[in-house]
C-alpha cells in the first residue's frame, strides 16, 4: 500500500516550510547570515529543532533555501515594475529602481544574501542570486539596445556592471550611508543608466518618474 499525503497535510508541510524560510529571512535581517543556524531558526518559528532537521538537514541548505526565495521574490518585483513602464528605456530605468529600491528598504536582509559568504563557498547561493539578476537586467539592456535607446554594448558585461555598481554603491563597506534611502536609489539607477549611455537630460526625467512610481504605493498605503 502506498501512503499519499493528503491536501491537509500538504499543507501543513508548506506552512512549515514558510515559517522556517520566514525565521531564517528574519534573523539574517536582525544579525547577518552567520547567525542564520538551525536552533535559533526553530526557536523563532516557534518549532523543535528536530523539525527543521526534517526539511533542512543542515544551515547550508537552509540558507540556499533563503537565498533562493529572496531571488526569486525579488526578480518578481522587478519584471512586474519593468512590465508596467510604457517602453524599453522606462523599462529599463524601472527595473533598477526597483532591484535598489527594495534592496535599500530591506538593507541588512540584501546585504546578507547578496553579499556575505557561505560557509560553502562552492555554489554559493548569493552568487546565483546575482547571476540571476545579471539575466534579468541582460534583457531589458538588449531590448533597449535593439529598440535603439541605448548604444550597442557587450549586454553580459554591461548587465554584471550594472548589478555590481548597485550592490556596491549601495550595500558595500564603501558605500554611504544616507537617511534618504530614495536619494541612494536616484543616485545610482542615474549613474547605471549614465554608465549604459543613455544621455543626462533623459536619464534624470527616466528616474523621476521611476522612483516616482516605486515609491507612490507605500506613500498612498
Amino acid at each position: 500500500m502506498v501512503y499519499r499525503r493528503t491536501e491537509r497535510v500538504l499543507h501543513r508541510l508548506a506552512v512549515r516550510h514558510a515559517a522556517i524560510i520566514m525565521a531564517a529571512g528574519e534573523i539574517a535581517a536582525e544579525s547577518g547570515m552567520d547567525a542564520v543556524q538551525i536552533v535559533p531558526v526553530a526557536a523563532r518559528a516557534g518549532i523543535a529543532a528536530g523539525t527543521v532537521y526534517r526539511y533542512f538537514p543542515s544551515k547550508t541548505e537552509l540558507v540556499a533555501a533563503l537565498v533562493d526565495g529572496v531571488a526569486e521574490r525579488e526578480v518578481a518585483a522587478i519584471r512586474r515594475a519593468a512590465a508596467a513602464a510604457p517602453g524599453p528605456l522606462s523599462a529599463l530605468a524601472a527595473a533598477i529602481v526597483a532591484f535598489a529600491s527594495r534592496a535599500a528598504g530591506e538593507r541588512r536582509l540584501a546585504s546578507a544574501v547578496l553579499s556575505e559568504p557561505s560557509e560553502s563557498q562552492q555554489d554559493a547561493p548569493g552568487l546565483r542570486y546575482r547571476a540571476a539578476l545579471v539575466d534579468e537586467f541582460a534583457q531589458r539592456i538588449g531590448t533597449a539596445i535593439e529598440s535603439g535607446h541605448v548604444p550597442a554594448q557587450d549586454v553580459a558585461r554591461a548587465a554584471a556592471a550594472l548589478v555590481g555598481a548597485v550592490i556596491e554603491g549601495l550595500l558595500g563597506p564603501l558605500a554611504p550611508q544616507s537617511a534618504l534611502p530614495r536619494n541612494d536609489v536616484q543616485e545610482l539607477t542615474l549613474f547605471a543608466l549614465r554608465a549604459l549611455g543613455v544621455v543626462d537630460a533623459r536619464a534624470r526625467g527616466l528616474v523621476v518618474q521611476a522612483t516616482e512610481a516605486q515609491w507612490r504605493p507605500s506613500e498612498d498605503g
